[in-house]
């Protein structure tokens, strides 16, 4: 995996209410560089051994809750700080009343339903903070095991032109509640 920055269902614990193109770089004005973070350096291992998930996990009652600058700050230190847990968050995409996002983790050391109660809880966090009333989340969440032969770059492209099929925006590049921290597949790419 590279290391960039960038920007089934499931139950129980995971699910609390706690309340394309071919490999291109990200654009310049990307969430890094808009919240003065450094990039990460290139990470020295290769994770072919570990899956590659596309998850979607949406809020209470489909409430507008999570497309602002607080959360997507918070969403992309989450997945800063993944890899002490054996999970690095690939491209993600924050919409209004739900987020999409690809992950790969090592099942030694964590599981997928712990890692989407921890992001839950992260965002919950970031929500109660700025005065938003609980619930947040809607109990588990679908995911899918991007297997050898399928293409992240086609569920990226869905992914990606997800605002623009919501009306949310006229382009996808304009949309800007997205982030990549790590680059998980060379068929991933950012916006």
């Amino acid at each position: 995996m590279n290391s960039r920055r960038r920007g089934s269902a499931h139950g129980g614990q995971a699910g609390d209410a706690t309340g394309g193109s071919g490999g291109l770089a990200s654009p310049p004005g990307t969430a890094a560089l808009r919240f003065g973070v450094a990039r990460l350096k290139r990470l020295d291992e290769v994770f072919s051994d570990h899956p590659v998930y596309f998850v979607t996990t949406c809020t209470f009652e489909r409430r507008d809750l999570l497309a602002n600058d607080a959360v997507l700050r918070a969403v992309m230190e989450f997945g800063e700080r993944g890899p002490e847990r054996g999970a690095w968050l690939g491209s993600f995409v924050l919409m209004p009343d739900h987020l999409h996002a690809f992950v790969a983790l090592d099942a030694e050391r964590c599981r997928l339903s712990a890692w989407v109660s921890g992001l839950k809880a992260v965002v919950a966090r970031v929500l109660r903070a700025e005065g938003a009333a609980g619930p947040y989340w809607q109990k588990g969440f679908f995911d899918h095991v991007l297997r050898g032969s399928e293409s992240a770059s086609e569920k990226w492209e869905y992914v990606r032109t997800n605002p623009v099929r919501a009306g949310l925006v006229q382009q996808a590049e304009d949309w800007r509640f997205w982030g990549q921290v790590h680059l998980l597949r060379s068929d991933e790419v950012g916006m």
